[in-house]
């Protein structure tokens, strides 16, 4: 997976853009692969609305200066013994540079020479590629040629060449992706069948989730790929590797709700199919209200600014529905046909375990409540405190590969040899208003301006469109072109670049900073929007559920403090012990959509076990302490096997799915482990009958008088045969 890429940021650090003319004329090519499941597109224009000011100005690079280009892919050449390159050196790689153009790869519109470094160590070749293609397979396959052809065209040098760029990130990415795909696919089955085969000892019934949700998988995908189609949609490879994990992840939460509730019928006496039934019925409102929370989240990444996510919402999206379909019609038909043989050897569903652990904690609850929402509400608030230290890392590239690719020894060359801020200058295109020549008396004052700004080291005039109506003034910050110091000192371009522009012209600043610039503005305005929107129409399926307006409040203040938890958790040990500059920036977002989203699946369970004891006429105490008893073993295991699930991103191999892998994971962990099995029970049970104005959906059902709170044991209740109530 590359964020990167699905973001359409040109992460290399390219220099600057070369007048060039000539074209590749035929091309010669592989025969294409099978055509991808999902389209791709990663052109930066179209993951960033067009009003933000780094794609206007890349509009007007492309109109005012067509000859000009940023290029896609440049082999950096160097000394194999480290030395100054001679002359001879030069020539071969001007022999390779024209030799390689001549080759007409498919894709490759432009080859030319690219300056050389200021020690004389490097030079390079510079290599345009079509645009219309940016971040589409063909491209990752035009830069294996150029890798495969320039090494060829090397040999029987004294020269060692590499090849980066974004094209050639975009192949080494799509190497690692692969890699990083089939471990998380093998860690996601590793443990999901290795914790079904712990909890129930039951093969068939540790098998049976990975097939039917395998098969859910392959209908999500074709529904996906579908959706794309009919609604224009652009996919990109950045949902597979959480596609695998939500699918699996979610599939089985599911499954064991209903398995957990099916057992329990069981146990209570009922026959088999109606235990189905049962269990359906009892559970299925939680599993719905779930699934509707999570798919509601995911929606609400549509009214994100930043295509990746605009776009991996309404995919997670109708997996999550698919998987809710499945949940409540196939997973129970099936089951249903095995029956009881499904725990098969385990005698364990026939009786439940007297003096179980679920039991004590539930008595814990119930007896002190107020501690326990303390202590538990005090470890969440702690772990916040860590979010206060929360810094972005916009540095794509390397956060989405391992840094010994190829295209990242480039680009880390590259920031050496050319220094941080030349490797990926910042330009302020000036263009005339009035459709008349710019006046070029007024340039040098505005250079002169632009060059005294906190941050930047020089500014010049590169060039002036034919009509003379746009000017473009490159920029070259002090700062490598991702970090927080470059994306102030752009913020400060502008500022200036807007200001003092002469009289009669616009300024508009572009760049890859100034991308990162407005990148960072797009997140801000997701913060403000997708994060709110989400909680609000999460409360309301809350409110639906529960037949309240309080326990709604409560319940979305208890997941927000979890977000804060896991954020300020996973600042901690990435920014604290692991020493790194910053989190990537999208892992708010992520972290928020999943904790929020998924993490709210227990909270709901939970909440829905204890209206539906209350309504067995059990005091709000006891309630809880029941509810815990019967729905902490479903919580344990669903939460331990989803925590599980995402933490396997972590074996990807890259800065951004270990940051995300961590922090879903412990996400998922805080929501299960604190917030549904002790904050949520043990708040609901201070609180009262007031949960749940002004519904009181915690009283007695009329019909449900066959199951008394008489029915105790020391242990807890014992379950009898009634009538559906839920």
């Amino acid at each position: 997976m590359t964020i990167e890429s699905a973001l359409g940021v040109r992460a290399a650090a390219p220099p600057p853009r070369v007048p060039v003319g000539g074209g590749a004329g035929a091309r010669r090519g592989r025969p294409p692969p099978p055509p991808p499941s999902l389209p791709s597109n990663s052109d930066e224009s179209s993951f960033l609305p067009k009003s933000y000011e780094s794609i206007r100005a890349s509009d007007i690079q492309h109109k005012a200066f067509p000859s000009a280009f940023t290029p896609s892919a440049i082999a950096l050449y160097q000394r194999a013994d480290g030395g100054k390159l001679t002359a001879d050196d030069e020539r071969d790689v001007a022999r390779i540079t024209t030799e390689l153009g001549q080759k007409h790869i498919d894709q490759v519109q432009k080859v030319v020479p690219g300056p050389p470094s200021k020690d004389g160590k490097y030079t390079m070749t510079l290599v345009q590629i079509d645009k219309k293609t940016a971040g589409q397979p063909v491209q990752a396959d035009a830069a294996k040629m150029l890798r495969d052809d320039v090494g060829q065209l090397t040999k029987g040098t004294h020269l060692q060449v590499k090849l980066g760029g974004p094209a050639a990130q975009a192949l080494d990415a799509q190497d690692a992706s692969k890699a990083g795909n089939a471990l998380i696919g093998l860690g996601t089955f590793a443990i999901i069948l290795v914790s079904l085969l712990v909890i129930f000892r039951a093969p068939i019934l540790a098998v049976l989730p990975l097939i039917l949700i395998a098969l859910v998988s392959a209908v999500a995908k074709g529904l996906i790929a579908y959706a794309t189609k009919l609604f224009g949609l652009q996919a990109n490879d950045s949902v597979s590797s959480i596609l695998i994990v939500v699918l699996f992840g979610v599939g089985t939460d599911y499954f064991l709700f209903l398995m957990f509730r099916y057992r329990e019928r069981l146990r209570a006496g009922d026959e088999p199919k109606q235990a189905v039934i049962n269990a359906v019925a009892r559970v299925g409102e939680a599993v719905a209200s779930a699934a509707g929370a999570v798919v509601i989240a995911f929606l609400a990444l549509s009214l994100s600014t930043l295509g990746s996510l605009k776009q991996m919402g309404p995919a997670l999206a109708i997996a999550v529905t698919a998987t809710l379909v499945a949940a409540l019609t196939l997973i129970p038909a099936v089951v249903s046909l095995i029956g009881p043989k499904v725990f098969w050897p385990s005698k364990s569903w026939q009786h439940e375990p007297r003096g179980a652990s679920f039991a004590a904690l539930g008595r814990g609850v119930q007896r002190r409540p107020a501690l326990t929402a303390a202590a538990s509400g005090l470890v969440l608030v702690v772990l916040a405190i860590g979010a206060l230290g929360f810094k972005a890392n916009f540095d794509l590239a390397s956060g989405s590969m391992p840094k010994t690719k190829e295209s990242m020894v480039v680009q880390d060359e590259l920031k050496t040899a050319y220094s941080a801020g030349a490797a990926a200058p910042t330009d302020v295109y000036l263009s005339s208003t009035n459709g008349k020549p710019l006046d070029k008396s007024a340039f040098a004052a505005y250079t002169d301006k632009l060059g005294a700004v906190d941050g930047v080291a020089s500014a010049r005039v590169s060039q002036l469109n034919k009509d003379g109506t746009t000017a473009d003034f490159t920029v070259t910050l002090k700062y490598e072109a991702a970090t927080d110091k470059a994306i102030a000192a752009v913020d400060r371009v502008r500022d200036v670049a807007h200001s003092d522009a002469p009289a009669g012209t616009e300024a508009v600043v572009g760049g890859l900073s100034s991308i990162y610039k407005d990148i960072d503005t797009a997140v801000d305005h997701d913060y403000r929007t997708v994060f709110p929107v989400a909680a609000v129409l999460i409360m309301i399926i809350l409110g639906l559920l529960l037949r309240s307006v309080v326990a709604p409040w409560y319940l979305i203040a208890s997941v927000g403090l979890g977000f804060g938890a896991t954020l300020g958790a996973t600042v901690w040990v990435f920014q604290g012990l692991r020493g790194h500059s910053g989190l990537m920036f999208l892992i708010p977002v992520i972290v928020y959509l999943f904790v929020v989203a998924i993490g709210t699946d227990y909270n709901i369970l939970m909440i829905a076990r204890l209206r539906e004891e209350a309504r067995e006429g059990r005091t709000p105490r006891e309630a809880a302490g029941v509810a815990l008893r019967h729905t902490g073993p479903t919580v344990a295991a669903a939460g331990f096997i989803l925590a599980a699930t995402f933490a396997t991103m972590m074996l990807a191999g890259n800065a951004l799915l270990k940051e995300m892998g961590f922090a879903v994971s412990f996400g998922i962990a805080i929501a299960a482990f604190v917030m549904a099995m002790f904050f949520t029970p043990s708040l609901t049970a201070l609180i009262g009958h007031a949960a749940w104005w002004p519904g009181h959906a915690d009283r007695a059902l009329p019909e449900a008088g066959s199951e008394s709170p008489a029915d105790e044991t020391p242990d807890g209740p014992v379950r009898t045969p009634s009538k559906l109530h839920n």
